[in-house]
This record gives C-alpha cells, sequence and structure tokens, in this order.
C-alpha cells in the first residue's frame, strides 16, 4: 500500500511533529471537537484515528469503522476508549503510557505546594490590594508524610521529589513491590493506616471498576482534619459528593483537583469551593509530554500500518537509545577506552542483553557499551532482549578489595557519614545482613567482620553508591564469587578484605531501575543463556538517519543472512574467550 493510500484522522490536538511523522506515510486529516454523529459519519474512511482525552471511541464508533486498524491515544490512559470492542473487531489499540509521567509527578507536587504554602489565595489577595501576610501562613512539608496511592511509574516519580522535599513518604498498592522495601523512608501500608497518618494524600490509580469512588465518605472520614487530598489520575476514584460534604464540615483542611467526574467542569461546585485548587485536566500538559506522546503514537501507528514490528532473529533488536536505561553505574575511563575503540572499528561486537520493563529497556548486561554509544550521539542501539525473567539468573559478585592496608580500609569506610558499621560475629553475620537490611559486610584479612548499614535517615542506594565509590577510588577492586578470606588470600598476596553483598532479586533491580535509580558498578551478576556474541553490526547503520523500523529491517536481514551462509554457531557447554 503506498503512503498516500493511508488515511489517518486526528481528532484532538497534538504536537505538530507527530503530524509530520504521520504525513511521511499518509494523508493526515485533522477535525477537532466533532461530536459523536459527526466522528460516526466519517470514522469509516481512516486506517488510524488519534484522540486524546477529549474524544470519545465508543463501541458505537467502532461499529462504524469499517477500514480502521488503529486506534491511538496521545496520553497514559485508555478510559475514552472501548478497548474490548476495538480488540474483538482487530483494531490495534495504542496509547503513550511514559510520555507524560513526570509531566503529572510536576503537576502533582505544584499543588502540593500550593495547598501547603496557599499560593493561590495569596496571588488573589495581592490582585485585591490587600497585603494579607499575616493570614496566609502556610506548613512546611520537611517532615510531614505524604500518602501515595498507586505506585505506578507516576506514584514513583513522585515520591522521588516528595522525598527530595523530606518528607516520609507512605504508599499504597493492590501488589506491593520489592522495591519499596529497598527504600528507605518509603513505606508499603494499607490503605487505612495511609489515610489516618498522612498529612497529604495523593492519588494516582487507574479508572477502574475497582477504583470508582475509591475516596469516599468512610474513607474521607479517616483523614486527618488538617489533611489535604490531591487527584491528577481520574475524576471517577474519589466521590465528588462526599468529598464536597467533607469540606463543608471542615472534616478534612483541603484539596486539589485537576480531574473531574464530568468534564468540562465549568458549572461544578466542587471546583468552586473556597478550599479547593482547581485545575482544567492539565497534569498532562507540558510541551515535552504533548511532543513525547504525539512522536509516541505516531511512530506505533506507522509501524502497525506498515506491517507491524519487525522479528528479528536471536531476540535481537534496534531500539531508541532514549529508551534504553542502566541498572548499574560506570567506570568513566573504560567508557573513554571503548568509545575510542568504538569509532575505530565502527562496529558493534557483542550487543547488550536488555530486558523490557513498562515501555524501558533496561540493560542487565553492556552498560559500558549503551553508555558509549549514547555519548557518542547514536539515536538507537541494538540490544538482545531477554523476554522472560525466569531465564534470568542473578548473583552478586562480591569485592576483593586489594592494595590497602586492612586498618586504612576500616577507618576509610568507618569514617563515612552515610553509613554505620559495627563489628560483628563472622557465624552469624551473614543472616543479620537480611535480616537487618545491611547494606554488605566486610571480612578483612586479620579475620575482623564488620557489619555495614545506611545511617539513619540515609537512602539505601545512596549509602551503598558512597561506600562502593570511596574504597574503589582508595585501593584496587576484583570481582569475585569466592568468599573464603583464606583462599583468597592465596589467590591475591595483596588482600585486605573482602566486602560481601546480599543476593538481590531481578525484580528488584528492575524496580529500582524504573526509578530512575542504579546500583554500584559491579555488583550485580546477570547469568542469560544463548547470549549473542560477535554481531559485528555497522555502526554507520546505527547512527544513520532512517526510520527506526528499517534499521530493524536491516537487522533482521543482517541476522537472517549469517543464519543462512552458517555463520552462526550453538555453544551449550560453558566456554572461556580469551580475546575479550
Amino acid at each position: 500500500m503506498s503512503s498516500q493510500q493511508y488515511r489517518v484522522l486526528i481528532c484532538d490536538k497534538i504536537a505538530d511533529p507527530g503530524i509530520d511523522l504521520l504525513r511521511q506515510i499518509a494523508e493526515v486529516d485533522i477535525k477537532t471537537g466533532l461530536d459523536r454523529e459527526e466522528l460516526a459519519d466519517i470514522i469509516g474512511d481512516y486506517d488510524a484515528v488519534v484522540v486524546r482525552s477529549a474524544t470519545k471511541i465508543p463501541a458505537y464508533i467502532i461499529s462504524r469503522a469499517d477500514r480502521l486498524k488503529v486506534i491511538a491515544r496521545a496520553g497514559a490512559g485508555l478510559d475514552n476508549i472501548d478497548v474490548a470492542a476495538a480488540e474483538n473487531r482487530g483494531i490495534k489499540v495504542v496509547n503513550a503510557p511514559d510520555a507524560n509521567t513526570r509531566a503529572v509527578a510536576e503537576h502533582t507536587l505544584a499543588l502540593l505546594l500550593a495547598l501547603a504554602r496557599r499560593i493561590p489565595q495569596a496571588d488573589a489577595s495581592m490582585k485585591q490590594g490587600r497585603w494579607a501576610k499575616s493570614q496566609l501562613k502556610g506548613v512546611g512539608l520537611s517532615g510531614k508524610t505524604l500518602g501515595i496511592i498507586g505506585f505506578g511509574r507516576i506514584g514513583r516519580e513522585v515520591a522521588v521529589r516528595a522525598k527530595a522535599f523530606g518528607m516520609r513518604v507512605l504508599v499504597n498498592q493492590r501488589r506491593p513491590t520489592p522495591e519499596l522495601n529497598l527504600k528507605l523512608g518509603v513505606e508499603a501500608v494499607d490503605l487505612v493506616d495511609l489515610l489516618r497518618e498522612s498529612d497529604f494524600v495523593t492519588l494516582h490509580v487507574p479508572a477502574r471498576p475497582e477504583t470508582r469512588n475509591l475516596i469516599g465518605a468512610a474513607e474521607l472520614a479517616l483523614m486527618k482534619p488538617t489533611a489535604y487530598l490531591i487527584n491528577t489520575a481520574r475524576g471517577v476514584v474519589i466521590d465528588e459528593a462526599a468529598l464536597l460534604d467533607a469540606l463543608n464540615r471542615g472534616q478534612i483542611a483541603g484539596a486539589a483537583l485537576d480531574v473531574f467526574v464530568s468534564e468540562p467542569a465549568v458549572d461544578s461546585e466542587l471546583a468552586r469551593h473556597e478550599k479547593v485548587i482547581a485545575t482544567p485536566h492539565i497534569a498532562a500538559s507540558t510541551e515535552d509530554a504533548q511532543l513525547n506522546a504525539a512522536l509516541t503514537v505516531a511512530r506505533q501507528i506507522i509501524d502497525h500500518l506498515q506491517g507491524g514490528p519487525v522479528e528479528v532473529p536471536l531476540s535481537l533488536r534496534v531500539v531508541p537509545m532514549d529508551k534504553v536505561i542502566p541498572h548499574e553505574h560506570v567506570d568513566p575511563r573504560r567508557v573513554a577506552r571503548l568509545k575510542e575503540r568504538l569509532e575505530q572499528e565502527g562496529v558493534l561486537a557483542n550487543p547488550p542483553i536488555a530486558i523490557e520493563s513498562e515501555g524501558q529497556f533496561v540493560v542487565l548486561d553492556g552498560a559500558t557499551r549503551t553508555t558509549a554509544l549514547k555519548e557518542l550521539g547514536y539515536p538507537h542501539a541494538i540490544v538482545q532482549v531477554v523476554k522472560d525473567v525466569k531465564h534470568i539468573n542473578l548473583r552478586s559478585w562480591y569485592h576483593a578489595v586489594r592494595q590497602i592496608d586492612p586498618t586504612v580500609l576500616v577507618k576509610l569506610l568507618d569514617d563515612l557519614p552515610e553509613v554505620s558499621m559495627v563489628e560483628a560475629d563472622p557465624q552469624t553475620v551473614w543472616e543479620a545482613m537480611f535480616e537487618g537490611g545491611g547494606l554488605c559486610y566486610l571480612h578483612t584479612v586479620e579475620n575482623k567482620v564488620y557489619f555495614i548499614q545506611p545511617a539513619p535517615r540515609v537512602n539505601h542506594l545512596e549509602a551503598m553508591n558512597r561506600l562502593t565509590h570511596t574504597y574503589i577510588t582508595n585501593a584496587h577492586v576484583s570481582r569475585t564469587l569466592n568468599r573464603d578470606i583464606a583462599a583468597l588470600q592465596t589467590e591475591y598476596p595483596d588482600l585486605a578484605g573482602l566486602i560481601i553483598f546480599p543476593e538481590y532479586t531481578v525484580e528488584q533491580v528492575l524496580q529500582i531501575a524504573r526509578a530512575g535509580r542504579v546500583f554500584p558498578a559491579g555488583i550485580t551478576r546477570f547469568l542469560i543463556a544463548n547470549r549473542v556474541l560477535r554481531l559485528n553490526a555497522s555502526l554507520d547503520i546505527l547512527k544513520a538517519d532512517m526510520p527506526l523500523l528499517e534499521k530493524n529491517r536491516w537487522l533482521a536481514n543482517f541476522v537472517t543472512e549469517k543464519q543462512r551462509s552458517g555463520h552462526i554457531r550453538f555453544y551449550q557447554e560453558p566456554v572461556f574467550l580469551l580475546d575479550e
């Protein structure tokens, strides 16, 4: 099908670059403000339709869409689209769940600050010619408790920002994740405790039958009279009549609402209430978020109309570099050396290993390679995608610290304000590390053992990164899986001590990476079967100004040709590579 035979209808305003991208392969019509019957009359003429939140695509509209192949929502939610009806007719539904994450989190914090410091009232008084300084005393955020209901992408971003203000953070979600147990100051609690203890409560759950009226009269009655409620999720998750009653009776101090059950909420008594800060569903409305959403759905439409994503043999894939995220720190010196080698050789020998998680590719092995490519300005990367965590085994490396006096090493670490270090029993320290949530323990060649924990009010990962950076920059470190200190002294005569880390789970690593945090370098060791080595893919293709789909087609042909010519060999047994 030629590009002129595709037709795309845009029903709500999206960023121009997304429209320009679609026009490369289709005729694009922009028709905003259509009512139900107007949309039903024309939907049958289009291959794809793009909406945001204003336009609804119910089953009736879908029944009239004889030609439609893709429905795209340039945003996160899909509650304005009858997804089941679309799927029953074989219509693909796509959205951009990551595009507005930071924008919504930032708006949530803006509303929180506006509530705490009474900014709208202060602004209004100034515009009325009043200097109401003594009447506008606010509350500080440091030491206050924020309750986050729903701890997905947006909830996690809100938590990171709230912690920067020194807030205690409580979270409630349907399925608690291991990440919650790793983050100091973020406590997983049930909904009742969260409502009772929080000074501010913010909602970040999707609109589903089980979340409708999630916050009603009973829940509002649990909140402190000084507490505030914030909603940037969906209007239906709050019983608006119950909230209005609670505000009128002084049951809670106030609310900040960006979403309403019925929108536009121009006649909403709740929006006009003196204790409510109201915004017209603009949490996701930043230039950055709208640009990302438009480009994301445009690329998905193009991929689907032109035949869908290309399946590359051996689970290899070309992916956008901005979707590739590390799970660990890298050594800048190794990155610099690899950048020089990549530019000299012009090929990518061993593709990084990654797992797709919430629209991003978390690098399990190959952080140095992806960082080098990113710093060299490559828009795309080749990764080998692990499709199931069941195929991954994770071990922890131990760090043999060398070329430093053991006494100096102990003092160096003990002086760090981010950690707490106590001498421990060698027989019980391993169990104590798990039970006490320790960072690690140090076993010196003098046979002394020290249990190391984060200092009070210090984030677990921040403490671990500070600790490892300190001894790596002051000594020489070799990675090992051997915990036998006597055997290691034979292997390393200059050994001072062994740092032993706990075992982590793959899910913990993914949760930390998705939250924008990283492990220290050289702790996680992923054991992955069927790795691809010596791919030797041309970096000129990766750097070329070509659509992602075309690069994946090139990669598929490149690997398929290697298969046909017998250049691929599978080794089932472990091997030693002496030229790495």
